[in-house]
């Protein structure tokens, strides 16, 4: 705690003497974080819907999740925690606020940001964000349809201390289930709704603002929904001189290191990711990317010795459900992603 504090109270500052503001960012795919078997707040519909797949899932499978869980978490940011955790795979707010109690030794103010979708199995995108750092300002939501309602793309928007405005988009887009280009005009469309809003965004509050959209796309970087309806690249260049709404993707740079985010018959898969605006790869927003020294890219996997599997392919450990393959030793079948930025006290021209 004495680290967390020391870490806010006094900021950082470059070269020039400015002081710069650090926030480390995470986003993580939680594997069906759901409310136990009977939870009195689960719609019927829903609860007929998973009475099979939560079987067994009571009070004690719940708290075993949200301990493994949170044994993760407090170990991001060198055991501070993230300043925001962008999170997806939850069923409702009950459960995340017991993960953020899980989380209260780390000495925060975390506040979650959520909405309630109307998604088959009833899992939601939400953020968890410390309210030291950051303040809810605004919240959006787009239910994507597969012809019935799948899960939500989630936009916060937060104001750093200092005022300036710091949009973040969750998102989870379609699954690969029914074959991968069968489901694939499904994440076509989410892509296309993402770069709508991105659009409408610069249009509304400026062609620079700081946007950071976040993941589990289920494609990859070079998968065509990414590429060429979400817009994402990994040609700095290209975001910068842009007059669409590119995104600079950030995850291209881990394809060379033969590892990924999720693991399916012993392939690596890249399927979350982060992607950032303009205004924060050209500096203009007054936030910028910052690779930290231990990193070997500007983007980190977070694979913490015990959630990694033995053997020739490194899949993290999955918790699973009493129904199909429980594992109390278990935390999810992905690992979360991190990135860093800092914000410069005035903004760069």
């Amino acid at each position: 705690m004495r680290k967390f504090e020391k870490k806010v109270a006094i900021p950082k500052r470059n070269l020039k003497g400015k002081v710069m503001q650090e926030y480390y960012l995470s986003w993580w795919n939680l594997e069906n974080l759901f409310d136990t078997f009977d939870s009195p707040t689960r719609p019927a519909w829903l609860q007929k819907t998973l009475k099979n797949e939560l079987k067994g899932w009571d009070q004690s499978v719940l708290e075993q999740k949200i301990g493994q869980l949170a044994k993760i978490i407090k170990q991001m940011n060198d055991g501070a925690g993230p300043d925001m955790l962008g999170v997806c795979e939850v069923e409702n707010k009950h459960v995340l606020d017991l993960l953020v109690s899980s989380l209260a030794s780390l000495g925060r103010n975390y506040r979650v940001a959520h909405h309630d979708t109307s998604d088959q199995r009833g899992i939601d995108v939400a953020f968890i964000y410390d309210g030291n750092l950051f303040t809810s300002h605004e919240q959006f939501f787009y239910v994507v349809l597969k012809r019935t309602a799948t899960r939500d793309i989630f936009q916060l928007n937060l104001k750093t201390a200092a005022g300036r405005t710091l949009i973040v988009i969750g998102n989870h887009w379609p699954s690969r289930r029914g074959g991968e280009l069968e489901s694939e005009p499904y994440r076509i469309i989410a892509a296309e709704t993402l770069s709508y809003w991105h659009e409408r965004i610069l249009e509304k509050i400026g062609k620079n603002t700081p946007i950071i959209v976040m993941g589990d796309f289920n494609d990859e970087p070079f998968s065509r929904s990414v590429t060429e309806y979400a817009l994402g690249t990994k040609s700095r260049t290209k975001v910068l001189k842009a007059t669409s709404p590119r995104l600079l993707n950030l995850s291209w740079e881990l394809l060379g290191d033969e590892l990924g985010t999720h693991y399916y018959n012993n392939f690596a898969f890249m399927l979350d990711q982060f992607m950032i605006s303009k205004g924060i790869t050209g500096r203009k927003s007054g936030f910028s990317l910052k690779q930290k020294p231990e990193w070997k890219h500007h983007i980190q996997i977070e694979i913490f010795p015990e959630m990694k599997s033995h053997g020739s392919y490194p899949a993290p450990i999955k918790f699973g459900r009493p129904a199909s393959g429980l594992n109390l030793n278990g935390f999810s079948d992905h690992y979360p992603i991190s990135v860093v930025l800092e914000e410069q006290n005035e903004i760069l021209k």
